[in-house]
């Protein structure tokens, strides 16, 4: 092939180029490369920047010509060459003013116009090529994500103690690429989710979501989301606080986390807690607000009450937990105690899943 190519340059440039790209995306098949990897090379040889697009399976990779992934640009150009993945789409590349079909699975050249005849045939290799690793790690069917809730493969991609290669094989067959970011989420009624980084998990559902990492690491993420899990609340007047918490966004609290557990003896602070949340039904909510609002004015807001009944509420509470919580160092040991009381609490109820790694 180089020398059959390297005779087609003498003649024709554009021809011998061609040769090379099939040649180029031939071996990057051969080799079971990632959608990454063909997106990259794709970028380096049009020298245009490339981007793949597949919103049902949510993938999106953008690289630039010098071979850098930034998936940080805008929407796509209606004047860019791109071509179909969808097989039934997928025999010719399509220029500009082509009708483009609502979020359809493609390969884009970020360049206006038409492309010139090399870059059309990397165009065209390239998503051919990608075609091939969507086909084997994802299929055409049902998208990626329902499959990255296949129990038990997610239990070994999450399971700190089973070998890499086979983490990384149940990796593959849940359709995650190597070095694309998910993240681990734990659920309160047990059980656990891989989801992409880039979709926020809603607030009405309760659970502990990781950070965002590559398959590999999905066991630190693991763990970091069950952390995250245990400082949820259900997000009633009784048991107030996020639904939702994101390890990243815990801080200092995830070393606490580590040094409380149901058998933990509960501290002074945590008892008086228990004693205003037991006198006065209105005492978890407000306490909760006044821990967390960035002035009293916005904890009354949240709790819909006027100012002068929250000051009012304060100052019995006040009186039962024995300091005062407007202080800046009572406002941290009523942070700290509510913390360690969700902790505690927490650890005794909270689902972990019979059939998944402990982390």
């Amino acid at each position: 092939m180089k020398e059959l190519a390297g005779r087609l340059a003498a003649l024709d440039p554009d021809a011998g180029a061609a040769l090379q790209v099939i040649a180029y995306f031939d071996r990057l098949t051969e080799g079971r490369v990632g959608l990454e990897a063909l997106v990259r090379g794709a970028a380096v040889l049009s020298g245009c920047p490339v981007r793949l697009v597949d919103e049902r399976r949510g993938v999106r990779i953008r690289v630039t010509p010098d071979g850098r992934r930034d998936d940080s640009a805008g929407a796509v150009e209606p004047s860019w060459p791109w071509a179909p993945l969808e097989p039934a789409d997928s025999s010719a590349t399509r220029h500009a003013h082509a009708a483009v079909p609502e979020a359809p699975a493609a390969l884009w050249l970020e360049r206006p116009g038409p492309p010139d005849g090399v870059q059309t045939m990397i165009l065209e290799r390239a998503a051919r090529a990608v075609r091939d690793v969507m086909d084997r790690t994802r299929g055409w069917g049902p998208p990626a994500v329902p499959a990255a809730h296949d129990p038990a493969l997610v239990e070994v991609v999450l399971d700190a103690s089973a070998p890499q290669a086979v983490r990384t094989h149940a990796a593959a067959q849940l359709g995650l690429e190597r070095t694309e970011l998910v993240r681990a989420v734990a659920l309160h009624e047990g059980g656990a989710e891989i989801v992409p980084a880039g979709r926020r998990t809603a607030g009405t559902r309760r659970a502990g979501v990781g950070p965002a990492v590559e398959p590999a690491e999905l066991p630190q993420s693991w763990a970091a989301a069950r952390t995250a899990l245990r400082l949820t609340a259900e997000g009633t007047a009784q048991d107030p606080g996020a639904r939702t918490v994101y390890a990243e966004e815990l801080g200092g609290l995830a070393l606490l986390a580590t040094a409380v557990g149901p058998d933990t003896p509960p501290i002074p602070d945590v008892l008086a807690v228990e004693r205003a949340v037991a006198e006065a039904t209105w005492a978890a909510a407000t306490l909760h607000a006044v821990a967390s609002a960035p002035s009293l004015r916005a904890a009354a807001a949240e709790l819909t009450v006027h100012h002068s009944t929250l000051q009012e509420r304060l100052a019995q509470a006040e009186r039962i937990l024995g300091w005062d919580v407007n202080s800046p160092q009572g406002r941290m040991r009523l942070q700290l105690a509510l913390a360690i009381r969700k902790l505690q609490r927490t650890a005794a109820d909270i689902g972990t899943g019979r059939a998944l790694p402990s982390g």
